[in-house]
């Protein structure tokens, strides 16, 4: 069963709690205060079955201006809204704020209330109708139908229940198959159980068991247990009004405003991108003015940062950048209320444009029409120009987050992308990883460049050090995805792979017959000279090789075995080292030996054994003790 959230909205004492009551039995003024006081102060709740069987959850907002926060709070979740006019006094200040937030959060279908009829004459009452009419036009509410009622007597609830029937048939239920987020507007404790936490679930299940976070905090969770309008249960459903008890959270740690979520779904931040409008009538607002930000439950302080101008007036939009001053967590296209730093009024409102952006420096072109074009776009435009703006690529989870798009519609369109050319997609793992396609082929341009000069370079040598071409082009990309770079430009027949190594398809060393002759007459002297061999200069000398060259012939001798680079200046062939370390050895087995006694059983001199006797060190074959060694290797 889908699940709608209605909410009230209207000027404090014009019957909005009286009304929930009459349509649903439940009071949900519970404090004590508001009882005395005869208003609401918090968000109430409760259930109500619709002719049809549809299931509504009714939240009750304060109407009070000192209680503004607390309305927002209820606001930013509902489907539907009543707005509440009372017939004895009309519409009032806190109507016309109410009004103005129900129009900048773009609550689109709603229904017009007027209520207490039992205590006005008909003549009274159509003024009343006509001015409610005046103050919605122009409004999301312009052609709302009203419902004039009195939950004293009765008159007009059933009519009023069947246009919430009406009403709720043609209104779009949230998404129950999606990720979880839950804003929270309460936090307590219950004996026995710990930290319970309640909210409107705006989308997503949850079950009982099931693995949550708490954001911005970043705390891990579980819900323990579940309560939908009082009731155990072990599911809770995208608009039903939920508690849930959370394990292994003390109470202290969790806050309204922070949400509960589907671990990774949305990230921490102190910057939103978003489109702005400031109400006609509000005072100008300046470049970098301090406001105060509601989104859900969640209120922060913050600045405004003009993107396009230096001052906005009333009645005008603008692309901005929020400047926040503790975290908020935000989803693209969330609607969310501005009012002033002082005095607190409500002066506008917008929709989030991207919920972790960079930071952006003013008037510049580029970031205006990437903004609109991500304001304006199709989800499919959206998520393409999202990903190219991603130089490095994109996990497609962290895509459909930054889309606000559901996993499997982000899997659909990225493969139908995919099929076009737009996006290049790598399987990284068990995740998909997606590249803009003009990237993608950028990076091979770039890598088959790098490899050509590599292998003009050093034609003997087998490829390009992977983490080399990694430093240059790559650094900034993670390692797992570089391999699957790697291996998908190897499964198109573009590169061969070795342990180590990058080069390109078809790639051989190659040898002239004079460098084959080099090459055995290289081997003979080093394995002839043992223990000790020429340095690298008297190598060059002997044999009229520039160091370059000679530095490419010995790197071969020791990439294939040959040979052992021992420093830069000697290298030793593989077998005589491996004599070597025999002699040292048996040496060590009557106790610790030094230099001196190493040189005598080489039967050679310091030059020579020291550098041997430091690699041996490197490769943990000896130790040294003081002036001596051991050996702890074989």
């Amino acid at each position: 069963m889908d699940y709608i959230v209605v909410g009230t909205a209207g000027h404090v004492d014009h019957g909005k709690t009286v009304l929930v009551k009459a349509l649903t039995g439940v009071d949900t003024d519970r404090l004590k205060e508001e009882k005395e006081r005869g208003i609401s102060i918090e968000l109430g709740f409760a259930p109500l079955t619709l002719p049809s069987g549809r299931q509504l959850g009714l939240v009750d907002v304060p109407g009070h201006e000192r209680f503004i926060r607390q309305m927002l709070a209820g606001v930013g979740g509902m489907d539907l809204v009543m707005l509440v006019v009372a017939a004895d006094e009309g519409v009032m200040p806190q109507t016309r704020e109410h009004l103005a937030i129900i129009d900048l959060l773009q609550i689109k279908k709603g229904i017009i209330v007027i209520t207490k009829i039992d205590l006005v004459e008909a003549d009274w009452l159509e003024l009343v109708r006509e001015e409610v009419r005046q103050a919605v036009k122009g409004t999301v509410l312009e052609d709302a139908p009203l419902v004039e009622v009195s939950a004293l007597t009765g008159e007009g609830i059933a009519e009023l229940r069947e246009q919430l029937d009406a009403l709720a048939a043609v209104t779009p239920p949230r998404p129950a198959a999606g990720r979880v987020r839950l804003p929270i507007d309460r936090v307590f404790s219950v004996t026995g159980f710990g930290t319970v936490v309640t909210g409107t679930l705006w989308s997503g299940t949850i079950k009982v068991g099931d693995e949550l976070e708490v954001q911005p905090e970043g705390l891990k969770t579980r819900a323990r247990n579940l309560q939908v309008h009082g009731r155990t249960v072990k599911e809770a459903r995208a608009g039903q009004r939920v508690a849930v008890n959370l394990a292994g959270i003390e109470t202290e740690a969790v806050h309204r405003g922070s949400s509960l979520l589907t671990p990774g779904f949305l990230t921490p931040t102190y910057r939103l991108d978003a489109s702005f409008k400031l109400l006609n009538g509000a005072r100008p607002l300046a470049n970098r003015d301090r406001v105060h930000f509601y989104l859900g439950t969640s209120e922060a302080l913050g600045r405004v940062v003009l993107l396009d101008r230096d001052e906005l007036n009333g009645g005008e939009e603008a692309l901005i950048q929020l400047l926040m001053e503790k975290p908020v967590v935000a989803s693209r296209e969330d609607r969310f209320i501005l009012r002033s730093y002082s005095p607190m009024e409500t002066i506008g409102g917008g929709i989030i444009i991207d919920p972790v952006p960079p930071k952006h420096r003013r008037f510049q072109a580029e970031v205006l029409v990437s903004l609109q074009r991500r304001l304006e776009g199709s989800p499919e435009k959206i998520l393409a120009q999202i990903i190219q703006e991603h130089r490095e690529g994109l996990d497609w989870q962290e895509a459909a987050t930054r889309a606000s798009l559901s996993l499997e519609e982000t899997r659909k369109l990225l493969q139908s992308m995919a099929a076009a050319g737009q996006v290049t997609l790598l399987r990284v793992e068990n995740d998909l990883y997606a590249i803009s396609t003009e990237r993608y082929q950028a990076w091979w341009q770039a890598v088959a460049r790098a490899l050509e000069e590599f292998h003009s370079r050093y034609p003997l040598r087998p490829g390009l050090a992977r983490e080399e071409l990694r430093s240059r082009y790559f650094s900034r990309l993670p390692a797992r995805v570089y391999q699957a770079l790697l291996e998908e430009w190897y499964r198109e027949g573009r590169l061969q792979l070795a342990a180590n190594t990058v080069a390109l398809a078809g790639f051989t060393p190659s040898f002239s017959e004079t460098q084959k002759k080099l090459l055995k007459e290289l081997e003979d002297k080093y394995r002839a000279s043992r223990w000790q061999p020429p340095s690298f200069k008297e190598v060059a000398g002997s044999f009229n090789l520039d160091p370059s060259e000679l530095e490419e012939l010995l790197h071969y001798l020791v990439r294939e075995g040959a040979l052992v680079k021992i420093n830069d200046e000697f290298y030793w062939h593989r077998q005589a080292l491996g004599e070597a370390r025999e002699v040292i050895k048996n040496l060590a087995s009557t106790g610790p030996f030094g230099l001196a006694e190493a040189r005598d059983a080489l039967g050679s001199s310091r030059k020579y054994v020291l550098p041997l006797l430091e690699y041996l060190d490197q490769v943990k074959f000896t130790r040294r003790v003081g002036d001596k060694r051991v050996v702890v290797g074989n």
